[in-house]
């Protein structure tokens, strides 16, 4: 088994559009969201035999970010973070996720004065069965 706490996947800045926010505007209008996926898990076996099935498809990765920032209007983005972070979680597959970081950000975020991005940054690690 390789070292857990140095094998890591990231996939960082994907972007995707979304209608979320505690003002109705936001959930009407919709706006630019990014996010970041940095799972930890065994990455030896993947290294040393060349095959796709002893990692995590970050294919899959991408498609739960999409499916929940592109996906019903939530007014948090620590709910759009908890739940991508719950479903790769969930992920099945010969080695499983122990831990993931999932980043939000809104880059052009309604703030008073200069306009800027916010951000939101939670870490999840899997339960013992």
């Amino acid at each position: 088994m390789g070292d857990l706490s140095q094998d890591r996947i990231s996939l960082l800045g994907m972007r995707f559009y979304g209608r979320h926010g505690v003002y109705s505007f936001e959930r009407e209008l919709g706006q630019p969201f990014e996010a970041d996926i940095e799972i930890e898990t065994d990455l030896a076996q993947a290294g040393s035999t060349d095959d796709l099935t002893r990692t995590i498809d970050y294919c899959r990765l991408y498609e739960i970010a999409k499916d929940v920032i592109e996906g019903p209007p939530r007014r948090l983005m620590e709910s759009l973070a908890e739940e991508i972070a719950r479903r790769v979680l969930a992920l099945a597959g010969i080695n499983p996720v122990t831990a993931v970081t999932v980043r939000v950000r809104k880059p052009r975020a309604q703030l008073p004065g200069t306009a800027g991005a916010v951000q939101v940054e939670i870490r999840r690690r899997r339960q013992p069965a």
